[in-house]
C-alpha cells in the first residue's frame, strides 16, 4: 500500500491508497522540527484504529513547501517503511514538462495539482489553489505547468488585519448578508470575503484576456469551498486535485521502474 504526504505550510495530510482507492487520510498541524519518530507514534496510533499497520506500506511519495521538513519525513519512509520515498522536484519524474523560466523554483503543490487536474479536465486549465498563499496556475492543454500567480491567502490576511490594527478582532471567515457592512465585524467580513472573489475573478479574467483563450477554472484548497456559488469565474470546485496528482504521479514512476 501507498503512503502519500502532502505537506503545506498549515497543514499536512497523510492518506494511504490500497491499490483500489484510498482507504484513510490524516490531517495534522505543519510542524517543521517534528522527528521522524514523532510522526511515526502519532500516525501508528491513527492507522491502529482502522486496523492498518505500517508493514503493510510499501512505498511513499512526498509532496513538501516546507524544505526544513523534508529530512524527517524522509526517515519517517526509510525507517519505518523500509522504502525510498518518492519527492516532488527531486527524484520523482512527473511526466509533464514545467514551461517556466527557473523550473527548479515552481512549489511542489503546484505541480501535483497541475497532474491532478489535467488528469480529469480538459486544458488548457487555471488552478486555483486556497492555501495560507492562494495561487493560480496555468496548465496546457497538454499537461505542462506554464506559471501562474501567488497571492497571500485568506486567512493570512485576515490574520494580518488582526496583528496590525489594534481595534480589528480575530473574526471567522464566512458570507456576509450584505456587502457594506454596518459593523466592525461586517465590515471585515465583507472586505475579507468579497475582496478575495474579487481577487479570484480580476486575476482569472485578466489571464484569459492575456493568454487569448478560454481556459476552464479548477479551485481547490482547504476553504475554496467558501467561494462555491459567490462568483462564475470558477467551473469546478475539486477538494482531491492534490492527492489525485500524487497518486498518477507514484504510478507514472512504478510503471517506468518496470519498463
Amino acid at each position: 500500500m501507498l503512503l502519500a504526504i502532502e505537506q503545506g505550510n498549515t497543514n499536512t495530510m497523510f492518506a494511504i491508497h490500497d491499490g483500489q482507492s484510498w482507504i484513510a487520510q490524516w490531517r495534522a498541524a505543519t510542524e517543521s522540527t517534528r522527528t521522524a519518530d514523532e510522526y511515526v507514534v502519532w500516525l501508528s496510533q491513527l492507522m491502529s484504529m482502522q486496523g492498518l499497520g505500517f508493514r503493510s506500506l510499501d512505498a511513499c511519495i512526498i509532496s513538501s513547501v516546507v524544505p526544513q521538513s523534508l529530512f524527517n519525513l524522509r526517515n519517517l519512509s526509510r525507517r519505518y517503511l523500509n522504502v525510498e520515498p518518492l519527492v516532488i522536484g527531486e527524484n520523482a519524474r512527473l511526466g509533464v514538462d514545467i514551461r517556466i523560466d527557473k523550473p527548479s523554483e515552481a512549489g511542489a503543490d503546484r505541480l501535483v495539482n497541475a497532474v491532478g487536474a489535467s488528469m480529469v479536465y480538459k486544458g488548457p486549465l487555471i488552478v486555483i489553489d486556497s492555501g495560507t498563499a492562494t495561487t493560480f496556475d496555468v496548465v496546457a492543454a497538454d499537461g505542462a505547468f506554464e506559471g501562474g500567480i501567488i497571492a497571500p491567502g485568506i486567512n493570512l490576511s485576515m490574520q494580518a488585519l488582526h496583528e496590525a490594527a489594534a481595534k480589528l478582532p480575530r473574526i471567522a471567515i464566512q458570507r456576509p448578508g450584505k456587502i457594506v457592512g454596518t459593523d466592525t465585524v461586517g465590515a471585515m467580513q465583507s472586505g475579507v470575503f468579497w475582496g478575495y472573489i474579487s481577487l479570484i475573478e480580476g486575476l482569472v479574467s485578466r489571464i484569459k484576456e492575456e493568454r487569448g483563450e478560454n481556459l476552464t477554472v479548477v479551485a481547490t484548497g482547504g476553504v475554496a469551498s467558501l467561494f462555491e456559488d459567490a462568483t462564475d469565474s470558477i467551473d469546478h470546485f475539486d477538494p482531491d486535485l492534490t492527492i489525485r496528482g500524487l497518486l498518477e504521479i507514484h504510478r507514472r514512476n512504478t510503471h517506468l521502474e518496470s519498463e
